[in-house]
């Protein structure tokens, strides 16, 4: 294991303790701080990975709510629904994966970004099972109280997180990730020299999909009601590309970091400049993408060893 995944795991143990230390704000900020991760985390499998700009994370994310959501209306547990969805939207993404995928560059963006809107569309038109644009209402989990069931969600994000980075470390050091790399350097050359470029990418995309559509499945459980505006949004497409960019491009450690860090600057602009945060948000986000190109990993101290002996 690397060094940089075993920062990885610390700072993940870190993030468990916060129950320990905040109440009932700090655990709704590490909820959704560890959402934004698995998000991040799985886009880089097929975005840092492979190289292949994918907008489809919100399409992921909307099926598992929704998917988790009809489930547990029918009585199932909150895990049986959230394992169900994450295996539904694997096999669901990597077969279409086999036709999607070859499409390459914008192409391949606009193709993934019209998913979300075609599974938009379908939930609208469901209305007997999801309610249509009148949104879904979903029963709770459990009948404790306000601060347990806070905890709860909390660890059954950090959880699926954790489950998250170990695979996006998996991939990184396995023949997959060989591959994917490959893919990214030159996609032409690899399939000449054998490899099946379709496959690897198809079986990326599932696994991206897969952890989404789980995420999507307890945050659906955790605010208890849903609609297409909400779960379809294309700024869950948006945000993990954005905090990939921000920690560093194929680095799991610094994916996770940036997606942390794109949290923190959300929150903070949010209450200081209510009125224009989303202005002041993407200047912030601009300025660091110039500075730090190659994102929160480069400065890393041997990086930062490598700039000095240059200058």
């Amino acid at each position: 294991m690397t060094k940089s995944n075993i920062a990885l795991l610390v700072l993940l143990a870190v993030v468990a303790s916060l129950p320990l230390f905040g109440g009932a704000y700090a655990l709704r900020l590490g909820t959704i701080a560890c959402m934004y991760a698995i998000l991040a985390l799985s886009w880089n499998v097929v975005g840092g990975f492979a190289g292949y700009p994918s907008f489809a994370t919100a399409a992921f994310f909307g099926f598992g709510a929704y998917t988790t959501g009809v489930l547990l209306g029918k009585g199932l547990p909150l895990w049986l629904g959230v394992v169900i969805s994450a295996v539904a939207a694997l096999l669901i993404t990597a077969a279409l994966g086999a036709a999607l995928l070859r499409l390459r560059g914008h192409y391949f963006a606009i193709a993934s970004l019209s998913l979300v809107e075609v599974l938009r569309e379908l939930i609208n038109n469901a209305t007997d099972l999801t309610g249509g644009g009148m949104g879904l209402n979903i029963p709770l989990v459990s009948g404790s109280g306000v601060l347990a069931e806070a905890v709860f969600f909390f660890y059954a994000m950090w959880i699926l997180l954790l489950l998250t980075a170990l695979m996006v470390m998996a991939v990184a050091g396995s023949k997959l990730g060989f591959g994917l790399a490959c893919i990214r350097q030159n996609e032409t050359a690899s399939s000449m020299v054998g490899l099946n470029t379709t496959l690897y990418k198809s079986i990326a995309f599932g696994l991206s999909a897969c952890f989404v559509s789980a995420a999507g499945g307890v945050y659906a459980a955790w605010v208890h009601y849903i609609d297409p505006s909400d779960v379809f949004d294309i700024l869950y497409s948006v945000k993990p590309i954005v905090m990939a960019l921000m920690g560093g491009l194929g680095s799991p450690l610094g994916v996770a970091c940036g997606a942390f860090l794109y949290l923190g600057l959300e929150e903070v602009v949010w209450r200081n400049y209510i009125q224009i945060h989303t202005g002041v948000l993407g200047l912030i986000i601009v300025l660091l993408l110039l500075f730090l190109p190659h994102g929160l990993i480069s400065l890393r101290p041997s990086n930062l060893w490598r700039r000095v002996k240059h200058v």
